[in-house]
């Protein structure tokens, strides 16, 4: 076991999602077995008692890789020394709210959340955003941290990766691992695209495997509109998949995937003609702590036409939020 103590700051840390989130990370689900971790839970400070009994449950929990848990409601305090910021608390979309309201009400959480960042976590800060809209509000963030690198802030696609994969695997009667090649592209919303044109299942290009009707009238509007799905279901929003998918993201950046494809949301270089610096999701894959975005990848009018749509979401909500004042 390392001597190294790892500083992860989940906020929202009183929510379901970073409830379900903070035990796992606790059991080392982001750096594995031989690394020790100090978790910061961040929470407004109506939340902050709530905070604390999470803390509570960790230390009696009695994780072995649990080195202490600490509460704050600053977020200057709380990202002190985080190499790892998991930024799940985000104000939801309320009844008669405009995207525009939604986005500007996230701008004044994100905004400060990314300066503190900027003066107070580590030199190795990962950011993933996991509060919605969150590919918008990473990019809130890292305009607020002109210090830290851009690409580390990124958006969580991997909850809808995850769920490619899944409606993949039990639609061919194959386990996810025998998935690979899959991605999603653009935005965490509706208009996302979930890519198979590059994707085998045990070798077999999955095309052959499924039919072209059931891709496009099924299992694209199926993951993109799974969210909304889980919550008329369930009664309540994604809770335990979002917190999966979130440390998913975050093991595979730090620690690498080989040549297995992930779906992350990314400033963009360029790549597909998306607008440098728009945080998009694409598909890549993760060495010695940085990803790349898989290059030259052949897209068809298909392909083009529904990642142009979540491209243009994308550009209007940064024009929003730069309407807002939020970013310049």
């Amino acid at each position: 076991m390392t001597s190294d103590v790892k500083t992860i700051t989940i906020t929202g840390a009183a929510g379901q999602i970073g409830y379900a989130t903070a035990f796992r990370a606790a059991a080392g689900a982001i750096y594995g077995a031989n690394t020790r971790v100090r978790l910061n839970l961040l929470e407004i400070p109506e939340a902050a008692q709530a905070a604390a009994g999470v803390a509570m449950e960790l230390t009696d929990s009695a994780f072995p890789l649990l080195s202490e848990v600490n509460t704050f409601d600053d977020p200057n305090t709380a990202f002190e020394g985080a190499s790892v910021g998991l930024l799940i608390g985000a104000r939801p979309r309320t009844k008669g709210m405009e995207r525009a309201d939604l986005l500007a009400a996230n701008g004044q959480i994100f905004g400060p959340q990314g300066a503190a960042i900027n003066d107070h976590a580590a030199d190795d800060i990962r950011v993933v955003v996991v509060g919605n809209p969150a590919n918008t509000n990473a990019l809130i963030a890292a305009k607020h941290a002109p210090d830290v690198p851009a690409e580390r802030f990124t958006a969580l696609m991997r909850l809808d990766h995850n769920r490619g994969l899944g409606q993949l695997a039990t639609k061919t009667g194959s386990a996810v691992n025998d998935i690979e090649k899959f991605a999603v592209w653009g935005n965490h919303s509706a208009s996302q695209f979930p890519d198979l044109a590059h994707t085998l299942i045990g070798g077999t290009p999955a095309l052959e495997l499924v039919s072209e009707d059931w891709y496009r009238e099924t299992f694209i509007p199926t993951v993109a509109n799974r969210g909304a799905e889980i919550i008329q279901i369930r009664g309540g929003s994604s809770v335990a998949s979002a917190a999966s998918s979130a440390l998913d993201h975050m093991r595979d950046w730090i620690n690498g995937t080989g040549e297995r494809w992930v779906s992350m949301g990314v400033p963009s270089d360029g790549s597909y003609g998306v607008p440098e610096g728009l945080i998009c999701g694409f598909p890549v894959t993760c060495t010695n702590g940085e990803y790349t975005i898989v290059p030259d990848l052949d897209m068809s009018p298909f392909a083009c036409d529904r990642l142009d749509v979540s491209v243009n979401e994308l550009r209007e909500e940064r024009e929003a939020v730069r309407d807002a004042g939020l970013i310049s």
